[in-house]
């Protein structure tokens, strides 16, 4: 039984106003600091045999908290990076929605390819899904965690589990620090076992932008 563990980037200071991060590098805040902090101590008790994270300095420093308590690296891999939002990027929702009124609007209605230079949900969640893929290939029947973000987390779990748009749009996002729990068996395959967990219970930011 292989235990992948996917776990969401820290705050930042864009999540806390609503800014669309997508690939922008954006830091943890002190507050994205702590949560990392304190969930590392938690996730390190399931004795974790690999750690890889997305190249973004959000989701890499989230990552080391966790390699400082197990001594594991952090294994870079760019295909866990978030969904890229075109132009969009750097604005906030209120601003998307008034300068791209028929994309945001195609956006909240879950389209999985709205326009503005968006990355589509299909490519979002092939990328995703082979990183996780290969990550968990790091310790078959181990475990390994997973640092990605919101978004991104969503797509690529539900590639994983050949979940299509509808049903993952029943899903909430990841919220800060928190992570879902997948399992795979020769017999299984691929099954969740839990979603959104963390040590406080916290809103995610809209579709974890």
């Amino acid at each position: 039984m292989t235990r992948l563990i996917v776990w969401r980037h820290g705050n930042t200071d864009w999540n806390a106003t609503d800014r669309v991060q997508g690939q922008t590098d954006i830091p943890l805040n002190d507050l994205g600091r702590e949560q990392a902090r304190a969930t590392a101590s938690v996730l390190a008790m399931l004795h974790p045999d690999a750690i890889v994270a997305s190249d973004l300095r959000r989701a890499a420093d989230t990552a080391a908290a966790l390699a400082a308590l197990t001594g594991l690296p952090v294994r870079p891999d760019a295909r866990l990076r978030e969904r890229h939002f075109g132009q969009w990027q750097g604005l906030t929702l209120t601003e998307v929605a008034e300068r791209f009124p028929a994309e945001y609007a195609r956006w909240r209605a879950g389209d999985p390819d709205p326009g503005a230079g968006i990355e589509t949900l299909d490519d979002l969640g092939k990328r995703l899904g082979a990183a996780f893929q290969d990550a968990a290939e790091l310790a078959v029947g181990g475990t390994v965690v997973v640092t990605t973000h919101g978004g991104g987390a969503r797509q690529g779990v539900g590639h994983l589990l050949g979940w299509d748009h509808a049903v993952l749009r029943t899903v909430g996002s990841l919220a800060n620090c928190h992570w879902s729990e997948l399992r795979h068996d020769d017999v299984r395959g691929w099954h969740l076992r839990a979603h959104n967990v963390g040590l406080v219970t916290a809103p995610a930011s809209a579709d974890a932008v």
